[in-house]
């Protein structure tokens, strides 16, 4: 449980304490939650030395979820993606080693659901992390750095898609989430987009925008509760969970990760 990325200008002095230095921000919220959102990996290819300096700021039970990058999802939009799936994986998402958690896919709003279009991104995922790293070998000179892989071992790889046009509501659609193991998205997003709880697959992925007011408004105690609620009903199910609150505007994201999991701990 954490939040969608770190680095906020607005945290600091609010969240961070005044004068933390930034290179420590990251080190300072891994202390105070479990998890966190890459989200860099969305806008740009990383470096692999910037992944190998993440896992050596973070305890050593931390996870992290990369997200996707947006080349692949907003401008390829899913279709001739091998060399550019390639390179992402060979940007360093390896170098996190156990610390590795679910790799998030987010499709824009405008894509609506093309079951053939998925079906084929589906089959070029890894689903180990030595499958990524075989994949990673396709890499093409767009990565920054000397590329990564390898892996220290051979690990399960998880993914989940968020999705946000209405035709994404088809029966069908879960159904081709379970057929491959991919968690369909749980994102509160205060009405914007569409809010689905398929459970799809053996963890549930939860993001959450903002309760009233996307990516601004906090959540209030009931509302928390009322996650809370339904985490344990995922968990119970034998199902893990993940959960990022991207409510980052008015600094409201890590305080509220933190008052769930202060309620997920009272039981």
């Amino acid at each position: 449980m954490g939040t969608s990325g770190w680095r906020y200008p607005p945290w600091r002095g609010v969240f961070y304490p005044r004068g933390l230095a930034q290179r420590r921000e990251l080190e300072y919220l891994s202390r105070r939650m479990n998890s966190a959102e890459i989200n860099g990996s969305f806008y740009s290819l990383q470096r692999p030395e910037r992944y190998r300096a993440w896992f050596a700021e973070t305890p050593e039970h931390f996870v992290f979820a990369v997200k996707g990058g947006r080349f692949i999802t907003h401008m390829k939009r899913l279709a001739g993606v091998e060399v550019p799936l390639a390179n992402f994986f060979a940007s360093g998402v390896l170098a996190l080693g156990a610390k590795l958690g679910p790799i998030l896919w987010q499709l824009p709003p405008a894509l609506a659901f093309d079951p053939e279009r998925l079906a084929g991104f589906f089959a070029l995922l890894p689903r180990t992390t030595s499958e990524a790293a075989k994949l990673a070998k396709k890499h093409d000179d767009k990565v920054k750095g000397a590329p990564l892989t390898e892996t220290d071992a051979d690990r399960p790889l998880r993914h989940a898609l968020e999705v946000r046009h209405p035709s994404f509501r088809a029966a069908e659609y879960a159904d081709l989430l379970r057929e491959n193991g991919i968690a369909s998205v749980v994102a509160d997003s205060a009405g914007t987009w569409i809010t689905l709880e398929e459970v799809t697959a053996d963890f549930v992925y939860v993001r959450l925008h903002g309760d009233e007011e996307l990516y601004a408004s906090g959540y209030s105690e009931a509302a928390l509760r009322g996650w809370a609620r339904k985490i344990r009903t995922w968990q119970e199910g034998r199902r893990d969970a993940y959960v990022y609150f991207d409510n980052d505007i008015k600094v409201k994201a890590p305080d509220d990760a933190i008052a769930l999991a202060d309620l997920m701990a009272a039981g």
